[in-house]
Formats: structure tokens, C-alpha cells, sequence
């Protein structure tokens, strides 16, 4: 579509945005943490242990996340080391909150996951793995908590193979597991990270060896330990799959390494290793065909709106993944959705709640944007062009309750309160017809927590939750008239496409038989809004 700049190529390049994925509890915010640390983005990384600990993890800002020792939300987070510009996208580890790590992945360029050892691979890792692997992008792999006792590592990779359907390349390798825990082996450099219980892993502490039958393994950590070392990587590289850059590159093969991310061992050679194999910003998909990033114009996706992220000024700030080119503070850009031109004066970057201004950013970068009101999730802006990046989907709620006021006056609230948090993406709203009763779809029961907290702090309204026996949400798609004569037995969402609600498999199948010439779609990505 454009030429490129090679004013800002070597800015562009230096970029590494990327998410982190987990089951909750499996380190993810700790791990989060000893980054920034090691980016020198903080100067303790906060040792998250429980709900009733003193100190909260940097990325986890919200007052609910505080008090429940849970991340509920993505954070945006930034830092510079060893000449790289990295973006990191915390995602809620909890699968209550999975569409917002749906939408937060559609922003990264790569994603780290990170494997509990004792635990493997679990249901929420799945989840967000297939994402991933819908995109394409790749997929890291830090398997944490080697001082406890966990799962052989073979038993892992051969998990992670199985479950998740991605072959794996581990760059390390543990030497030994729980309180025998000495180290890992360096596959590609041929050296040995030692690992100490008496540090915190400041600095990296390794020696060269000559391969794996080195004796001087043996002699820094003892014979038993040596030879099973030599057994296992032995069997890795006659039975293990090879090192491949392009495999690496399309998704379809996870380098994996082991550590122990609350005692810092690991992290940095994970971080040095991970930039040097993981892309800078790459190519997104629009209606005009692929954007490249180093395009000699500015353009980017909403991907996340957030509403009083600082409660003295209730403001509401819309994240915005930088797509193509440079972007600098005070630049006029056209609002593709309005159709109207908007000035961008006061972008900011963060870390977690903390945020300054920033005079300039380029593709790659997450900033946020004061919100007016004028922003919803997919929202395209650029300059002097005109086309859309891909739209964000909505996927099918799971639960869903009747929501309504508790007290009448305070009517006006509840309404800007249930509109805000449905922009946000906190949760899905429907109405019913005639009636227009409000009904709030959620993936995960804990989102409907999280949205009385949330009204009741942040806009002072109390309300009365009625949970409804449906399960299944699916967007209708067919002739006006076909589905203007189900208008009794459907809802519709925030932009008026018809929905209808099942309790059941079985109640699904006999619809779709029933109306046959009506699409049912589990998500409404593609479908036209009837009104904005």
C-alpha cells in the first residue's frame, strides 16, 4: 500500500511485543515481574504468595485483583534491555477472564506460556494455546518451578506434543528436580547454569563444558546427577526433534526452557535467548490485505478499553496496538468507523497503573488513549488511508443472568456503568424484546463478581443479579424477513444483531434443524452491526 521509512526501520525493528499465557498459579505474574526487573523497569520484583500478602504484582493494578490475589485484566507494560524495545501484554491467568487474553493476543507478535512442572499442561493453557496456534504466531515455553517436585520432563514434552499439538525443541535442561535441583544444561552453548538455594540468581552463574559427558558436570553436581544428564540428553538428541528457526516462526515448533522463576533462576537466560529468536513487529491482517508494519504511514487496532483506571479522574483509557509506522503525540489520525479526523494529544504508556506521556512510538508499541466515549474494541485509526484491521470476535457466553438496578434513582448510572464495562469487553450485553430487559453473558461466573464490585466502586450503583439456565449464545445470520419472524425468541447484542439462547446442545440442534435457512455462528466475528 506505501513505501517504507528507513527513518524509523531501525526503531520498528528493535520492537518485541508479546503476551504471557498460564493456568492460574502456575508464576505467570512472577515471571511478569522478574522481566521488568531484569529490564530494569522496577527495582523489586514483589514476590506474589497469596491473597493475604502485603505486596500485589506490579501488572495486577485493580482493586479486586488485590483482594483476590488474582490478575482479572490485561496490563500493558514497557521496558528497554540490550538494545530491544520490549511491550509485554499480562493476561489473566483465570479462565473467567479468557476473552480478554482472546482479544489482548490479537496485539502480540509472540506469546510466552508458562508451565507449572508439577501440573503440566491445564485446561486454561489449552484454551489460550489454541488461540495462538489460530494466529500463528510463536509460542515460547518457560516450564517454572523446578526447586519443587514435578513431572518428568519427558512426560512434559510429550504432553505439551499430545494436549497441545506442538512439537518442542528444549534449549535447556534440568539438571535434576525439587530439593535435587542443581542446574540446567545449555543444549545450544554447551554450558551449565548452577543453580543455588542461598541466592536470589542476581547474576548468572554458569561454566563451559565440553557437551554433556563433560566429568566436570559430574564434579559440581555429583555423580548420580551427571550420569542421568548424560542418559537424557542422549535420548534428546537421537529421539528429539530438531532445532528449526522457520518451524519456530510459523507456531508449529516451541522452544522450551526450565527454571525457577520466584528465585530468578532462568528468567535471564530466558529473556536473552527469547529476543534473539522472537520476531519484531510483523504484518496484520486488514480488508485491504496485509499491513506491513514498516509502512510509511501510521496505523493501529483498539484492542482493550479500560475505565477508571485511575478512580480520582474516572477516566477511560483505550489501548491501541501500533500496526504500521511512527506515531508521535498531537498527530491528527482518521477515526475509520466515524469516519472522522481526531487528534491524539495526551497518549500515554504504562506500567501496569503508572503512566507517563510518551512524544513518539512506532509499530509494535501498546499506548493508551484517553477515550472520550468515542472508542470501542477494533476500532481502526490511521493516517491517510482508509481500511479496517481485522475485527475483534465476541465469543459464546457460558452464563448469563437478568441484571437490574436496586435503586430507581440511581437508573442514570447503572446505565453509563452496564455501557462502559460492555465496551471494556468485562461482559456481554443482550435485551430482550419487546420488554428491552438487559440480560449480561459471561465465559466464567467470576466476571459477574467482578461487574457488581465494579458498579458498586466505581459508579456507586447496587444491583440485583437473576441467573438464567441458558449456556449456548449463538448470532443469527439469514434473510430479514426469517429473522425478523423469530424476533419473540431471540435478543439481540450492544449492535442490535439477532441472538438467540440455548439451554442446551439439544436445544440447539432442534433449532438449526427447525430454521434451517438461518445461520447460527458461535462468535459474531463477521457479522454486520445494525446499528453503531
Amino acid at each position: 500500500m506505501s513505501q517504507t521509512n528507513p527513518l524509523w526501520e531501525n526503531e520498528i525493528a528493535k520492537r518485541r511485543t508479546f503476551a504471557i499465557i498460564s493456568h492460574p498459579d502456575a508464576g505467570k505474574t512472577t515471571m511478569t515481574e522478574k522481566l521488568l526487573y531484569y529490564g530494569g523497569a522496577i527495582r523489586e520484583a514483589g514476590v506474589v504468595k497469596g491473597r493475604k500478602n502485603s505486596k500485589h504484582a506490579t501488572s495486577d493494578w485493580m482493586e479486586i485483583e488485590k483482594k483476590r490475589g488474582i490478575s482479572v485484566t490485561s496490563s500493558a507494560m514497557d521496558f528497554e534491555y540490550k538494545g530491544h524495545h520490549i511491550n509485554i501484554l499480562d493476561t489473566p491467568g483465570h479462565q473467567d477472564f479468557s476473552e480478554d487474553t482472546y482479544r489482548t493476543l490479537t496485539a502480540a507478535d509472540a506469546a510466552v506460556m508458562i508451565i507449572d512442572v508439577a501440573k503440566g499442561v491445564e485446561a486454561q493453557t489449552i484454551k489460550l494455546f489454541k488461540v495462538c496456534r489460530m494466529r500463528g504466531i510463536p509460542i515460547f515455553t518457560f516450564v517454572n518451578k523446578l526447586d519443587r517436585h514435578g513431572k518428568d520432563p519427558f512426560e512434559l514434552l510429550e504432553e505439551i506434543e499430545r494436549v497441545l499439538g506442538i512439537r518442542s525443541y528444549p534449549m535447556n535442561w534440568p539438571i535434576g528436580m525439587g530439593n535435587y535441583f542443581s542446574g540446567v544444561f545449555d543444549r545450544k552453548k554447551s554450558r551449565v547454569e548452577l543453580y543455588q538455594t542461598d541466592t536470589q540468581h542476581e547474576e548468572i552463574s554458569f561454566f563451559p563444558v565440553e557437551g554433556a559427558e563433560d566429568p566436570l558436570i559430574g564434579e559440581r553436581v555429583g555423580q548420580e546427577l551427571w550420569q542421568q544428564l548424560q542418559d537424557e540428553i542422549s535420548l534428546l538428541d537421537v529421539a528429539g526433534d530438531e532445532f528449526d528457526m522457520e518451524l519456530i516462526n510459523k507456531g508449529e515448533l516451541t522452544p522450551v526452557f526450565f527454571g525457577s522463576a520466584i528465585n530468578n533462576f532462568g528468567v535471564q537466560t530466558f529473556l536473552d535467548n527469547f529476543l534473539q529468536m522472537a520476531p519484531p513487529p510483523s504484518p496484520k491482517k486488514s480488508n485491504l490485505g496485509m499491513i506491513d508494519p514498516y509502512a510509511n504511514f501510521f496505523s493501529g487496532f483498539i484492542f482493550k478499553i479500560q475505565a477508571n483506571m485511575n478512580p480520582a479522574h474516572r477516566d477511560r483509557i483505550a489501548f491501541l496496538r501500533i500496526c504500521s509506522g511512527k506515531f508521535e503525540r498531537g498527530m491528527s489520525v482518521k477515526h475509520v468507523r466515524l469516519g472522522k479526523d481526531i487528534k491524539l494529544a495526551q497518549p500515554v504508556q504504562f506500567m501496569a497503573q503508572d503512566r507517563e506521556i510518551v512524544d513518539e512510538s512506532y509499530a509494535g508499541d501498546v499506548i493508551g488513549l484517553f477515550d472520550p466515549g468515542i472508542f470501542q474494541i477494533g476500532d481502526t485509526l490511521s493516517v491517510g488511508q482508509s481500511f479496517e484491521y481485522e475485527e475483534m470476535p465476541h465469543f459464546s457466553p457460558e452464563f448469563f443472568s437478568k441484571v437490574m438496578v436496586k435503586d430507581a434513582m440511581k437508573h442514570k448510572q447503572f446505565q453509563k456503568g452496564i455501557m462502559q464495562l460492555t465496551e471494556e469487553g468485562t461482559v456481554q450485553l443482550f435485551r430482550t424484546y419487546p420488554m428491552e430487559e438487559l440480560i449480561i453473558g459471561v465465559v466464567g461466573v467470576l466476571q459477574f463478581e467482578v461487574l457488581e464490585y465494579r458498579l458498586k466502586a466505581e459508579y456507586g450503583v447496587d444491583i440485583m443479579l437473576t441467573r438464567m439456565p441458558y449456556q449456548i449464545a449463538r448470532w443469527l445470520e439469514g434473510e430479514k424477513a426469517a429473522l425478523d419472524a423469530l424476533k419473540n425468541k431471540t435478543v439481540t447484542d450492544r449492535y442490535g444483531r439477532p441472538v438467540m439462547l440455548f439451554e442446551s446442545e439439544y436445544q440447539l440442534r432442534v433449532a438449526m434443524e427447525k430454521y434451517s435457512s438461518i445461520k447460527f455462528h458461535e462468535s459474531s466475528l463477521g457479522l454486520k452491526a445494525i446499528h453503531n
